[in-house]
């Protein structure tokens, strides 16, 4: 699956390990327990080996032949936040088993040559033979007397290139007694036995430990290009969250190591090569142009709130350099009728409210179940005073955004919210009115009216070349601005619907222009796996009501496993896939390189 749907010349990576009997196969680690069903067959298997002077306990390929291995062991899911539901359904691979499938190219890694050798297993002849039968185009390791001992044995005809693998710095090489560190000093010494370095990616560009933003990059990629070695980054995986300053955008980190007026790294060792693809082939070195007119709809969700506090200034001005179309405003009343924007009315989560207004919670059934402390009852003052929070949409520690955004940023009133969007040329706004009747009857604010007059004061009610869209999950609010024809009147519907029947189909079109849906209202999925596209689109397509879908995020855990953790494929099924007019998101930089670079990808 993943050659193809990734690049053409997409390389086939196998950590080479050896059975009993000399076979090689494919696994990823020298110890086969955390990987196959070894444990389960022979339960009695376990050995502890000295492995690079370490004490290793496991399960080991060498003890078994390989019609032991291949007749009785499977494969299992070692990475616990992926599928498990193909454990125990594929076989292990032999090395001809990869080769056989004629990969584009294919590289072997040998990790462990010195102790395979100390227990009469030489992977030296196992690939001298092995290559009178395929081509390997790589060949891999952390030993330098391993690749030495290749030099000159892969043949001409092969063009085998030797690459010298760094691991983690104060790892040991066996053959030098020098620590990878020391050996990263003097790159000129491998240069004489290999053609290029396998390096992790945190020595090209290092996270800070503390932090977890990016520190400033080395110059490994320039002093080995100087040198004629290429380079080659490990330890890519979507599922793994890397940096903060990616914003969970796999994509993102790909083109920090590609496309920076520094450096271009030769290549990536991905557990996802599908996304490594997207962003060489799409987004590398593409001039960043303006999508089309009639593609879809970047609008945002409380601004480019994945990046900053929602609904703040700066969340509004990161969503127009992102490229958004529509930057969106949830109305909210204060007690003296200063409208002004956030995602709720409750102000707990959003903001620091509790450390000064906890006496003003309260509970109101009409709103919500649990209690709060509601804009309504603070003036507009009061609530200036409050700093918004930087808070993961998934509770606790887990996934936390852009912590250094903590407490940044204004609220902004709704006449300021319009006269940014005006000044900055954006292509429209988005006002969202909710709990409009619990306002006018139990606190007697006119939301409406409220929103009414803003937007007519700015002209909007008038002709104008941005669009105005007026969304609301009520249909009697949306109904008092049907007289404004440059509106575009949106319904959001809470609910997951599967199909849009006829009857309901004419009662939207009496009160919208458009829907707003939830994800799983157009892909349905079971067990963490996509299913199929429902008819709502196409239903509501059919009486000219335009569908937007809504929420988008990047964090992978949100994603079905069909994703392959990438934001920019569930991008991809719902505007080139389903047809949507639009996606509500929290990150529109990463709608915004799709869009911008690669449509229908």
């Amino acid at each position: 699956m993943g050659i193809a749907t990734s690049l053409p010349k997409t390389i086939l990576f196998c950590n080479l390990q050896l059975s009993k009997d000399g076979v090689g196969i494919c696994q990823t680690d020298i110890r086969l327990d955390n990987s196959t069903t070894i444990a389960m067959f022979f339960p009695k298997g376990q050995t502890t080996y000295k492995v690079n002077g370490q004490d290793v306990k496991g399960w080991f390929a060498l003890d078994y032949t390989a019609e032991q291995l291949l007749s009785n062991v499977s494969l299992t899911q070692n990475v616990f936040s992926r599928p498990n539901m193909f454990d125990g359904l594929l076989p292990m691979s032999t090395v001809e088993d990869v080769t056989g499938i004629k990969p584009p190219q294919f590289w072997l890694n040998v990790q462990y040559d010195t102790f395979y050798k100390e227990h009469k297993l030489s992977m030296q002849k196992y690939i001298e033979s092995t290559m009178k039968f395929g081509a390997i185009n790589y060949i891999s390791s952390p030993e330098i007397g391993f690749l030495k001992s290749m030099t000159g044995k892969t043949g001409r005809a092969a063009k085998t290139k030797l690459v010298f693998e760094f691991q983690d710095p104060n790892v040991v090489e066996p053959t030098t007694n020098q620590t990878h560190s020391e050996i990263l000093k003097n790159l000129n010494t491998i240069k004489s036995f290999a053609s290029g370095i396998l390096v992790p990616k945190n020595y090209i560009w290092p996270v800070n430990n503390k932090t977890k933003y990016l520190d400033s990059p080395s110059t490994l990629v320039t002093d080995a290009h100087k040198l004629g070695l290429e380079v080659y980054a490990s330890g890519f995986a979507n599922d793994l969250p890397a940096s903060y300053n990616y914003s969970y955008d796999p994509s993102a980190e790909y083109l920090q190591f590609i496309n920076n007026s520094q450096f271009a790294v030769d290549g990536f060792l991905t557990d996802f090569p599908p996304t490594a693809s997207e962003a060489i082939s799409c987004f590398a070195l593409n001039n960043n142009t303006k999508p089309t007119k009639g593609k879809a709809l970047i609008i945002t969700n409380n601004g480019a709130s994945g990046v900053y506090p929602g609904s703040t200034d700066l969340a509004y001005q990161q969503a127009i350099n992102d490229g958004a179309d529509i930057i969106d405003c949830s109305v909210q009343m204060s007690k003296d009728g200063v409208a002004f924007c956030l995602d709720s009315p409750d102000l707990i989560g959003k903001t620091n409210a509790m450390t000064t207004f906890m006496s003003r919670s309260t509970t109101i059934p009409e709103i919500q179940p649990k209690n709060g402390i509601f804009s309504f009852d603070l003036s507009w003052s009061e609530i200036q005073t409050l700093k918004p929070e930087m808070l993961s949409p998934f509770g606790g520690d887990g996934f936390p955004r852009n912590p250094a955004a903590k407490n940044q940023g204004q609220f902004v009133t709704l006449n300021g919210f319009i006269e940014l969007a005006k000044s900055k040329g954006v292509s429209g706004i988005l006002i969202d009115i909710e709990n409009a009747g619990y306002l006018a009857s139990k606190k007697g604010l006119d939301i409406v009216d409220s929103v009414t007059k803003a937007l007519n004061n700015a002209t909007f009610d008038k002709q104008s070349t941005q669009q105005v869209l007026i969304q609301s999950d009520d249909s009697s609010v949306l109904s008092k601005f049907s007289n404004v024809k440059t509106y575009k009147r949106v319904l959001s519907l809470e609910k997951e619907v599967s199909n849009a029947p006829k009857k309901p189909l004419d009662e939207i079109k009496k009160h919208a222009d458009a829907v707003v849906v939830s994800r799983r209202s157009i892909v349905t999925d079971k067990g963490g796996f996509t299913l199929a596209y429902t008819n709502v689109v196409k239903e509501l397509h059919s009486t000219n009501i335009s569908v937007y879908v809504s929420v988008l995020r990047n964090e992978f855990i949100t994603f079905a496993f069909d994703y392959f953790s990438d934001p920019i494929l569930e991008i991809a099924t719902y505007i080139a896939g389903a047809g949507v007019d639009g996606i509500i998101t929290q990150f529109p930089a990463t709608a915004s390189r799709y869009m911008s670079k690669c449509y229908n990808f």
